[in-house]
């Protein structure tokens, strides 16, 4: 790419906004993408006005990409054309009038509680190091809502007997604290007892969860399967099970038993209340079960007016 404007902005968003490895190449290859459609017609990508946008935004559509690629994709023309504008390198930002597609957002997918307990039970049944570990790892899940890198990724020091909470460095390099229940902090304890299993004698290692792999630590492709591999022995079908619909099973159970929100957001590290308010489905559900039950119109609907009940 020849445009030095987007090198500058790649540069920025890594120094100053402190950006992940993936999220960079994310914003490189939709800025690519874009710079191609531009070149085509003759425009730098920094040039471009918002006639240019809208046509690429209609290009996308025409060709059948799903709504959520073109958003992302106008997201990334965001971000770069309002730096840009902050650093005083445009008069104008070109995106301020574009609609964004609309899409529907899916519901994620959820365990029932019953179904989550399941397979605790079969974690729980199984013997040796390989078994306290996999309920280590899925209970510490199911108890926090980590996600999975940033579970298998978690360090010794998470371990500490004397600690109820975990410090996890999550996305953009950003700490944050999650409380840990005791349930799951007995089962990492009981885990670190047979920890060195998983070590070379005479070896240490600074993660929580070591492995052979070249990173030191359990890889995320492993754990995925060992939880599908425990579904199937839980009667689950395993198309339904992974980390990650552990980790909303754990924020929508949290919902469903009355927990805040933005206390929920703030356990997930989601940077965006709006990325938590996918599960307000079950907040709906909630609302809806609370009417049903308690409201004085649907106690007894149909007969309280009814003169026929009334006391002669």
């Amino acid at each position: 790419m020849t445009d030095t404007n987007v090198e500058l902005f790649i540069e920025m968003m890594s120094a100053e906004r402190g950006a992940a490895a993936a999220t960079l190449n994310s914003y490189q290859r939709d800025l690519e993408d874009f710079a191609k459609f531009a070149t085509e017609r003759g425009v730098t990508v920094s040039s471009a006005d918002t006639g240019l946008v809208r046509d690429y935004l209609a290009s996308m559509s025409g060709a059948g990409l799903a709504a959520s690629t073109a958003a992302r994709r106008l997201s990334a023309l965001r971000q770069f054309f309002g730096f840009l504008y902050a650093e005083g390198l445009r008069k104008d930002d070109p995106c301020i009038a574009v609609d964004g597609p609309r899409r529907n957002r899916p519901l994620p997918k959820v365990l029932s509680e019953h179904e989550v307990e399941l397979l605790l039970n079969t974690a729980r049944k199984m013997k040796g190091p390989e078994g306290a570990r996999l309920l280590a790892l899925t209970e510490t899940l199911y108890a926090t809502g980590l996600r999975v890198s940033e579970l298998v990724s978690l360090p010794l020091s998470a371990a500490r007997s004397d600690s109820r909470v975990l410090m996890v460095r999550g996305k953009g390099d950003k700490e944050r604290i999650v409380p840990l229940s005791r349930s799951a902090k007995e089962t990492i304890v009981g885990y670190v007892a047979v920890r060195k299993h998983f070590l070379k004698e005479g070896e240490d290692s600074p993660w929580l969860f070591p492995s052979r792999s070249a990173r030191g630590h359990l890889s995320e492709r492993r754990f995925a399967q060992m939880i599908k591999d425990m579904a199937c022995d839980s009667g689950i079908d395993p198309a339904r099970v992974s980390p990650h619909v552990l980790r909303h099973a754990f924020a929508s159970h949290l919902l469903a038993h009355g927990a805040d929100l933005r206390a929920v957001q703030q356990m997930l590290g989601h940077a965006d209340i709006s990325t938590t308010q996918i599960y307000t489905h079950v907040l709906e559900e909630r609302l809806k079960e609370m009417v049903t039950r308690h409201h004085p119109l649907s106690i007894g609907a149909g007969t309280r007016n009814d003169p026929s009940e009334r006391p002669a």
